[in-house]
């Protein structure tokens, strides 16, 4: 009991810190969400990227999925709900607190500074992000690491992976108006039939 009261308390920690550092949206928790699966075995890092492809998927905020998913896992329904609760609390909090002084720090300088030099930030949290998710699906480093040849370099690709990625950049490109849906299935449906 008291170690399953622990891992709740370990679970709300670690999401909150998550949700109060993870300025950005979504994505912007992925690099926590790696971090809280080094350390601890109720989130294995091995399937990180599926959730964050099921995350994406799916109805709500990538951040939210992941942490009611690695709250169910470590404790069951008490645990999504906390993960979740704990993760979301920071933002409403301080969304509350900037609905009520928006008005009057809206021209002000400091503020407006502080959000200029929080940009590069979480664009680079977003960029690791992303790079996180097409080195563990599309690219494998560790396929050169013998050292760099033209054979090590092919090597490095998930062919199949490699081919849907550039469709799927190249269909939202030239068919701006294609919904991610389609996309989605797209990817699914390839995954199945390479997967039989």
């Amino acid at each position: 009991m008291v170690e399953y009261l622990l891992t709740l308390l370990m679970l709300m920690w670690e999401f909150f810190k998550a949700g109060l550092f993870a300025i950005g949206g979504g994505l912007a928790t992925i690099p926590f969400i790696y971090d809280i699966a080094a350390r601890y075995s109720w989130l294995d890092a091995a399937i990180v990227p599926d959730m964050i492809a099921i995350g994406e998927s799916t109805p709500g905020p990538i951040g939210v999925n992941i942490a009611t998913y690695a709250g169910y896992n470590a404790a069951g329904i008490p645990g999504a709900v906390l993960a979740t609760l704990a993760l979301v609390f920071p933002s409403m909090v301080v969304i509350i607190l900037v609905s009520k002084v928006l008005k009057k720090f809206a021209e002000n300088r400091f503020v407006d500074g502080v959000f200029y030099t929080i940009r590069p930030a979480v664009t680079a949290m977003i960029a690791a992000a992303g790079w996180t998710v097409l080195s563990t699906s599309v690219i494998d480093i560790s396929a050169v690491s013998a050292g760099w040849s033209f054979d090590g370099f092919l090597a490095m690709f998930h062919p199949v992976a490699l081919v849907l990625f550039a469709a799927a950049f190249a269909a939202s490109k030239i068919w701006k108006k294609l919904h991610p849906i389609a996309l989605i299935a797209a990817g699914a449906a390839v995954g199945i039939i390479f997967k039989m």
